[in-house]
């Protein structure tokens, strides 16, 4: 049996993004935002609300990164997401995350968290909460990745945010091959 849960902003699973810019003043601000994905091939979409400084922040300098949640920080990743940069101006460093300046965009790179997708806003609709981004470049710390070069989500370990229960979770174990488990029905 089936149980209508009627209209509620979820999908599994939802991403833990942390999105990091620099203020005019130079200084970095973050914020998490569990609402976005891929848009096209290179570029993310993310729900965003003016009000946040960070989106502010986004605005005026068009470049932004985009970092993934990981276990080992999800403390400091739900922080950026329920403290203010507009009453915490120092909220990154409070929550424990150090920031190195990207080359590829004007945008920090939050050390602590090792992926970090580098963003040029291509545009932003105030109205409908949605900022598309054209993905520059992905910066990732050797430690997560495979002997092919890629990330390995296993040592990634990405948490994913439950929106219905708001809760937290870590990543799962691999259960199949992508473009290969579906051909063992033909």
């Amino acid at each position: 049996m089936r149980k209508d849960l009627g209209v509620k902003p979820c999908i599994y699973p939802e991403p833990v993004l942390i999105l990091a810019a620099y203020g005019e003043d130079g200084v970095p601000c973050a914020m998490n935002a569990a609402w976005g994905g891929i848009h096209e091939e290179n570029e993310l979409f993310i729900c965003l609300d003016r009000s946040h400084k960070t989106t502010e922040n986004i605005l005026l300098k068009k470049e932004f990164t985009v970092s993934i949640g990981t276990e080992d920080y999800v403390a400091a990743c739900d922080y950026v997401g329920i403290v203010s940069g507009n009453d915490v101006p120092d909220k990154v460093s409070k929550a424990g995350f150090t920031v190195t300046k990207s080359d590829k965009v004007d945008a920090p790179i939050i050390n602590e968290l090792p992926m970090a997708i580098e963003c040029r806003m291509k545009s932003f609709d105030s109205a409908r909460c949605e900022l598309i981004a054209e993905i520059v470049n992905i910066s990732v710390d050797e430690s997560v990745l495979n002997a092919k070069g890629l990330v390995d989500p296993m040592k990634l370990r990405p948490i994913i945010y439950d929106g219905l229960n708001r809760d937290y979770y870590g990543f799962g174990k691999v259960v199949g091959k992508a473009f290969g488990e579906g051909k063992k029905l033909f």
